[in-house]
């Protein structure tokens, strides 16, 4: 299976793809959240990426850019991302805010609210996540 670095078009393209493969099987997202990212300190390009999430349609929505009318903005250097998004590490996102190096502007409480664990293991996001890393360099 091909890599891709993260973040890049190309990895954004396949983490797409992925996603759509498992959508029939996926539990609806019980958090919802219209979040703008900002991620600093990337390794290619002008060093910075602009992407988004958006649960409101029950499913998580990822893509480059941002959404008007955000609920929050998260600023997030690259390395960090990367250990929440692909490595699964949450608890890299908790150390990096406690340490300063995540800035939240909007509704705070909906960033909180995800980071909150929602019943059992959901078996699609897991096989979701380990499908994300197997794509990422």
């Amino acid at each position: 299976m091909p890599k891709y670095q993260f973040l890049t078009p190309e990895w954004i393209e396949e983490a797409k793809k992925i996603r759509e493969q498992f959508d029939s099987d996926a539990t609806a997202t019980p958090h919802v959240v219209r979040m703008n990212q900002v991620i600093t300190e990337v390794p290619f390009g002008d060093g910075t990426v602009e992407a988004h999430m958006d649960t409101t349609s029950g499913e998580v929505k990822m893509d480059l850019g941002h959404l008007e009318s955000p609920d929050l903005t998260v600023t997030i250097d690259y390395v960090t991302a990367k250990a929440i998004i692909v490595e699964g590490n949450p608890q890299a996102g908790m150390q990096a805010f406690m340490a300063g190096k995540v800035k939240v502007q909007g509704d705070m409480t909906k960033l909180m609210a995800m980071q909150q664990p929602v019943g059992g293991q959901d078996e699609t996001a897991a096989k979701v996540a380990a499908a994300i890393q197997e794509i990422t360099e």
